[in-house]
């Protein structure tokens, strides 16, 4: 089988989210597809058997994941197995995807609306920083802090973060460059601090187009690797679009 590794919400290679896109020529068990996962060792690695994708972390499967659609969309437009509107069947729903004249891609994902909640036990040990708010969406944490220098030197305790009942938090800010900024942690799933998020910007759409009164805004990644997010809120849908290259081409033998 085909198996790729692709850098998503980047056009440089060796920055933004890596994922491993494996194009499947039957169906496998879901013990093989996380063995592969395991063995790839990135944050997700994307399974696509027809129009049938899903998600595997080194850990677990998750239920949506933005990089690795961007990266599976990549994958089948640069070699040709695809052209125009590509629908996708995940366990998140049905997830449209289109090539943009630029060659980046946009995806069209649902909206993830933010609840306020009290700061949860431990959430503000473990990330080491005073929140200014917390709320809950349907996968995570959205912790708002009072800067975008906060955001980018946050050192947080991984094992007490675990302890924190969610997916992931995602850390955020007003950005300087770019109208927000954040980070995002998940080490209940096997990532302790994933690179660039499409899945977090689904509750940072509609919680930032709330906040600054635009629905089109631009999002940055403070990770090492770093990456830009593009998004815009459509009422119960949020459009991510991003670039991506693909940096490993290979034939999976087991």
């Amino acid at each position: 089988m085909r198996l790729f590794t692709v850098d998503a919400f980047t056009d440089t290679a060796f920055k933004g989210n890596p994922a491993a896109v494996c194009l499947l020529d039957s169906p496998v068990t879901d013990r093989w597809m996380q063995s592969v996962a395991a063995e790839m060792n990135l944050s997700e690695t994307a399974f696509l058997l027809g129009d049938s994708l899903r998600w595997f972390t080194p850990a677990v499967e998750v239920t949506l994941c933005g990089h690795a659609t961007l990266a599976t969309a990549h994958v089948l437009y640069s070699t040709g197995a695809a052209t125009g509107q590509v629908e996708f069947t995940t366990a998140g729903g049905t997830l449209t995807v289109n090539q943009l004249p630029d060659g980046g891609i946009t995806m069209d994902f649902p909206a993830k609306d933010v609840t306020p909640v009290p700061v949860p036990e431990g959430l503000e040990k473990a990330l080491g920083v005073t929140p200014v708010s917390v709320g809950k969406s349907a996968l995570d944490l959205l912790v708002e802090v009072d800067s975008e220098e906060t955001v980018r030197s946050l050192a947080p305790d991984i094992a007490a973060l675990s302890a924190v009942e969610a997916r992931g938090v995602i850390v955020t800010a007003r950005g300087t460059k770019t109208d927000f900024v954040s980070r995002f942690f998940a080490p209940n799933v096997g990532v302790p601090e994933d690179p660039v998020t499409g899945s977090a910007h689904c509750a940072l759409s509609p919680y930032w187009s709330a906040r600054l009164g635009r629905d089109s805004l631009v999002g940055a990644q403070l990770s090492a690797r770093g990456g830009i997010v593009h998004v815009r809120h459509a009422g119960a849908r949020v459009h991510l679009a991003g670039k991506a290259v693909t940096v490993l081409s290979a034939t999976l033998h087991a």
